[in-house]
């Protein structure tokens, strides 16, 4: 039996705890081990007709992989390829058209899975979010044997309670919205924290809940710029230290306007969001005649090493993964469904979207967190 295993999508904390557990179980196995670099890059670039694809392709072993799992990010590196729908300037020589426009998109499925067979793969692991899975799941229905991870700090992957990296993104947050209340009081200000999170506001929501900030802004719910600048003054004056905190997700938009994107479409048609803070920032400025800090705390919320709720979530998927391919099982995606790790068909994942229950989580009135009924919920609050 040859595995091969890749991360692709945004980095999170886990992902190096997930691969050395996959690494070791294996070789308790006998099986063989393939790391693929740079996610789904890596399938794209490898040359069939070489022998030599060490830049692309490593064997894993139990020593490469030993001290892996002390550290955050991949050691595999990533990307945010997708062989399905990639750019004929993006592609290796080998696989260039001459006779096609640079820009004009391809899809080079048959090449990937001719590498998978040149390769001898037997059952391929993709650790990753909506998009790095939603192509294993093309491969899957090409045939391809798949066993997909669910990562992201967003938490947003359908099907899945919870993903690989979201409990360390919460915790980052947490931190840094506390250390920053250090500034907040001493200059009796306004601090807007912007945190990652696209289509889903559970980050704002989690953080702003656990680190008891006066009101949170998330994808989900449109806001009002006057309304929110006269509640975050009323918090501002009933804080005996004078000032105000507000979290807000990047995917989120006032009832008027768009969410704030930049620069061109990734391979998966996504623009890169961020700024929105900045913007509600300024707003509140105006508004309010208060002084603003704005920080966007971004990547800071996903660097570094895992939490032990994500060491421990790390480790089972991999467990679980392991466990579905000593089973001979396609098709299926790791998951955890109210508190209980299981599995699920990768084309599950495809089938809704996962976001905030805004009815049982979220004041919409109000802007700020709204739990109180937690008895038969998951832990996270899914």
């Amino acid at each position: 039996m040859r595995l091969a295993v890749l991360t692709g999508g945004g980095d999170v904390p886990g992902l190096n705890p997930a691969i050395k557990a996959i690494v070791n179980r294996a070789i308790d196995n006998n099986y063989e081990v393939l790391g693929i670099r740079r996610g789904w890059m890596g399938l794209v670039h490898a040359n069939p007709d070489n022998e030599d694809n060490d830049h692309w392709i490593m064997r894993l072993d139990r020593e490469k992989v030993r001290r892996i799992d002390r550290t955050g990010g991949t050691f595999l590196h990533t990307s945010r390829t997708n062989p399905a729908s990639i750019k004929n300037k993006d592609l290796p020589e080998f696989l260039r058209d001459p006779d096609l426009p640079d820009d004009e998109t391809r899809d080079v499925t048959p090449h990937v899975l001719n590498m998978i067979d040149k390769l001898g793969i037997d059952c391929l692991i993709p650790i990753g979010g909506d998009d790095t899975l939603s192509y294993g799941e093309r491969l899957s229905r090409e045939g391809a044997r798949v066993i997909g991870i669910p990562k992201t700090m967003d938490n947003d992957v359908y099907g899945t309670d919870y993903c690989i990296g979201f409990s360390t993104a919460v915790t980052r947050s947490v931190e840094f919205i506390h250390a920053l209340r250090t500034s907040a009081g001493s200059h009796e200000r306004i601090a807007v924290v912007e945190l990652f999170g696209r289509n889903s506001g559970e980050t704002s929501l989690i953080a702003a809940y656990l680190a008891g900030v006066d009101r949170a802004l998330i994808s989900e719910v449109p806001f009002d710029l006057e309304k929110l600048a006269r509640f975050i003054l009323e918090d501002k004056k009933n804080n005996p230290s004078n000032y105000a905190m507000l979290t807000i997700s990047e995917g989120a938009h006032p009832i008027e306007g768009e969410v704030i994107e930049s620069g061109p479409a990734d391979a998966y048609g996504h623009r890169k969001l961020g700024g929105i803070g900045y913007y509600v920032g300024d707003a509140l400025k105006q508004l309010t005649g208060q002084n603003i800090i704005y920080q966007q705390l971004a990547y800071l919320m996903r660097s570094g090493a895992p939490d032990s709720l994500d060491l421990m979530v790390a480790a089972n998927f991999a467990h679980v993964a392991m466990s579905l391919v000593e089973r001979g099982e396609s098709g299926r995606l790791v998951c955890l469904q109210r508190g209980v790790y299981s599995d699920v068909p990768i084309a599950t994942l495809s089938q809704g979207k996962k976001r905030v229950n805004v009815p049982e989580l979220y004041d919409a009135e109000n802007y700020r967190p709204k739990i109180r009924h937690v008895l038969g919920m998951p832990m996270f609050l899914t």
